[in-house]
């Protein structure tokens, strides 16, 4: 058997992966320190790491950002910005103030039947492209087939988003006083209607608020037809904070055709939703309580085969939630909420991440494993990136944006990117390899257009360029401390057996030894494939390269020759 000393060693550094921040002992593939790298599987298949794209500005404002939506009439494209307390139309590149009195936080929109929704915790607003206005809600009938006297047959729930409501009747004729399913109502005229014909307050009725009455002077006549609702009133019965239940809300999300909302700080555990197909109708007891104590709901997200509710940590250990359609025979389709077995709460946000449901904890990344008919565990997925991650300053406002396969959690300037394309098995469970940028500008909010990422910041809207000329960004890629197999002996190097395949302009080859400092090797323009990095060091226990540029640049791998020589000395 040969002697440990002599003999030569090559390690081959390739195959990145991403990065590991753990603190502990790093893969060859991937880098304890790496800054703006990333793979881009669009344009090079992922075959190296290489240089993140820069941000342009698109577009100039004198105010903060709190969300960008692509809104499209017919052919016509545009862009509706939420920038400080104005809502903005943006057409060709021309903007056109459409509302102010916007809350300055981030918004939330949706579009359903070519009309575009937004939603800040003050305002519900709707838009066609031609007229702006608040949400009108719809006026439910709420009671049908009634006598005068009163009765009928329940037949809509009354609408949060409206103070109207709609009652019909069955006249007999003889009758003057019509009673409404409600007293107290507003001292508003009602709108009375005898077969769709409208009668006027002034000649042909009265009312009483408090009793809840409309007095005809003259009765109306029975129907033709028995049974036939002839007569139709609506009248105004304001619900104090109804409409602010829906208003106040902070987060929607879009689930089995209807629009489910939370986050209103005065219901912190309660979610609503609007009725099939209609945004404008929210029903006064189309709401669950998750949960008996009152942690407050932090994210909502639709994904496999259910709508899950995410919610703070709590002494009750109920913090995960899940609702699956149920058709009720009175109230038709009802969405059960269901506690999961999942005690780790969220403290951040929520995505559906490529089909993987995944929340924030107070640990990191977590996801559901299972589904709703199985039993729920947690599955981590960050544990590369927690040690820096858990310590960034505003990890509770984080922004997720998926984007080329990747998931973004944005912090203020800094972006870690979940690559869905490269996961390993950590113990029982599989987790995702990360990268980590620093952007030049804090990100308020987030967009996806045709591919294209929009970033919002303090000053206006910016986009990311591959534009090779213009780009200067800072980045770098470090490899692990390796001490080639043998920590227990001292190492050299080879000083041709150096060997880096990589290209672009003013990249730095950097080393070091041990806890040294790293010390250039030399600075290398316009490579195109390969170079020789002639490092000479000895009597090393570990040793580390680095590979910086502030041009953009290419790495696929790099290989390092060294010899083992005698036992480590104190």
């Amino acid at each position: 058997m040969s002697q440990v000393p002599g003999t030569l060693i090559t390690r081959n550094y390739a195959d990145f992966r991403g990065v590991d921040f753990s603190n502990k002992e790093v893969s060859l593939v991937r880098s304890p320190d790496s800054l703006n790298m990333w793979k881009d599987y669009k344009n090079n298949l992922g075959r190296c790491i290489e240089t993140r794209p820069d941000i342009e500005l698109v577009e100039s404002y004198d105010n903060t950002i709190f969300g960008r939506f692509p809104y499209k009439v017919g052919n016509t494209k545009m862009q509706m910005v939420h920038c400080g307390t104005k809502l903005y139309k943006v057409l060709d590149g021309e903007k056109t103030e459409l509302f102010t009195g916007m809350k300055p936080s981030r918004s939330q929109s949706f579009v359903y039947n070519n009309i575009f929704y937004i939603k800040d915790g003050i305002n519900y607003l709707k838009y066609d492209g031609e007229k702006l206005e608040e949400v009108v809600g719809y006026i439910p009938t709420t009671r049908i087939g009634k006598q005068p006297s009163g009765g009928g047959t329940r037949h809509e729930d009354v609408n949060m988003l409206s103070d109207y409501r709609k009652n019909t009747f069955v006249a007999d004729g003889k009758s003057t006083v019509y009673y409404l399913d409600a007293k107290d109502i507003d001292d508003v005229s009602p709108i009375v209607k005898i077969y769709e014909k409208i009668l006027d307050p002034t000649t042909d009725y009265t009312w009483d608020a408090q009793a809840g009455t409309v007095t005809f002077k003259v009765a109306p006549e029975a129907p033709l037809t028995d049974g036939q609702d002839t007569v139709e009133i609506t009248y105004k019965k304001t619900e104090q904070g109804y409409a602010d239940r829906i208003k106040k809300c902070t987060i929607l999300t879009i689930f089995d055709n209807r629009v489910f909302f939370s986050g209103n700080q005065d219901y912190p555990n309660t979610v609503w939703h609007s009725s099939l197909n209609d945004p404008s109708y929210c029903s006064s007891l189309d709401f669950y309580n998750e949960g008996l104590d009152l942690s407050p709901v932090k994210s909502m997200v639709a994904g496999n085969n259910a709508l899950w509710v995410f919610k703070e940590p709590s002494q009750a250990n109920t913090t995960v939630f899940y609702h699956n359609p149920v058709i009720d025979s009175e109230y038709g389709k009802i969405y059960p909420s269901t506690h999961s077995n999942i005690s780790t709460g969220c403290i951040a946000s929520g995505i559906n991440f490529n089909d993987d449901i995944v929340f924030f904890s107070d640990r990191g990344m977590e996801a559901i494993n299972g589904d709703v008919t199985t039993e729920q565990v947690v599955a981590h997925r960050s544990s590369l990136i927690d040690a820096k991650l858990l310590n960034e300053t505003n990890y509770k406002n984080m922004l997720l944006e998926e984007w080329e396969g990747y998931l973004l959690i944005i912090i203020d300037n800094k972006i870690y990117l979940a690559d869905s394309r490269k996961m390993f098995t950590n113990e029982t469970h599989a987790e995702y390899e990360f990268f980590y940028w620093e952007l030049p500008v804090n990100i308020t909010c987030t967009n996806v257009e045709d591919g294209i990422l929009y970033l919002g910041t303090e000053n206006g809207i910016y986009s990311l360029t591959n534009n090779l000329d213009t780009r200067e960004v800072n980045s770098h890629w470090t490899t692990p401390q390796d001490e080639f197999k043998y920590p227990q002996y001292q190492k050299t190097t080879n000083k041709r057996g150096c060997v880096v395949d990589m290209s672009g302009t003013e990249i730095k080859i950097s080393v070091r030894t041990d806890n040294n400092d790293f010390e250039v090797i030399n600075t290398y323009n316009t490579t195109k494939e390969y170079v020789v990095a002639r490092i000479k060091k000895k009597k090393w226990k570990s040793i580390q390269l680095k590979f910086s540029s502030t041009k953009p640049f290419k790495l696929y791998s790099s290989t390092l020759e060294s010899y083992v020589g005698g036992y480590v000395k104190r």
